[in-house]
């Protein structure tokens, strides 16, 4: 069956490569050509849409600009993956409690877990002595088989006994928490900034060490004011962005 495309009006008040761009743009919003697929070549897409070679990378120009595709070169243009947006920065719930209730598989593996004593950091978000007793752990999330965050978590294990000894694979440390302990945040502070990964955070998130991240340190307390958890996260910037609402 012979396809048809719809033809770009000339005579509009638009210029000719942002009616395209609009035309790509609402077929990627609509999931008619998917997250990684390709696009046509700048010369299927020029013989489509009765356009010049010029008008069309003027059009892929702006779709990168936005965001919405990526070129490979020699390859052609692709469709970006959607980027999962996240409340928690703004909030005291959890990342993973974020990503079940979008709908994505979430699994997390415990990479190391174990009562050690505070170092100076954990100590000053903690507010508590250094070389303290804390439960330290090391978590790898991921979500829908890519890895995505790298967490390292610090409480004062006077507050959860027993819990380098519990079973943290593939549930919510808040979840937890809530159900083991009593403990529930009634706030936190948050810091975003970006860094590098060394190597072996890289090699755990699977890119590169020149790649940026998004670094997150953040401390809880409790309703009586008590801090109870301080961690320090590496998301995955090209997955990732988040939402504050300011009211």
């Amino acid at each position: 069956m012979t396809m048809t495309y719809p033809r770009l009006s000339r005579d509009g008040a638009e210029p000719l490569w942002m009616q395209l761009m609009r035309t790509l743009r609402g077929q990627i919003e609509s999931g008619e050509i998917g997250p990684d697929q390709p696009l046509p070549s700048e010369a299927e897409l020029s013989v489509r849409y009765g356009v010049s070679r010029t008008v069309v990378r003027e059009a892929l120009r702006e779709l990168v600009q936005q965001r919405m595709i990526y070129k490979v070169k020699g390859r052609g243009a692709f469709v970006a993956p959607r980027k999962t947006e996240l409340r928690f920065v703004g909030s005291v719930s959890g990342s993973a409690d974020d990503l079940r209730e979008s709908g994505r598989r979430v699994t997390t593996q415990t990479i190391r877990q174990e009562l050690a004593e505070a170092d100076q950091a954990e100590a000053e978000l903690l507010q508590i002595r250094p070389g303290e007793p804390v439960v330290r752990m090391r978590r790898l999330r991921r979500v829908d088989g890519q890895p995505w965050l790298l967490v390292d978590t610090a409480l004062p294990a006077r507050l959860v006994p027993g819990l380098e000894r519990a079973v943290l694979e593939n549930q919510s440390l808040y979840d937890v928490l809530r159900r083991r302990y009593g403990l529930e945040a009634a706030a936190a502070d948050r810091w975003i900034e970006a860094v590098f990964p060394d190597p072996e955070d890289a090699e755990l998130l699977e890119v590169t060490t020149s790649t940026p991240l998004l670094a997150i340190e953040s401390v809880a307390w409790l309703p009586d004011g008590v801090r109870f958890e301080a961690y320090h996260a590496l998301h995955r910037s090209d997955q990732t962005r988040f939402f504050v609402g300011i009211r």
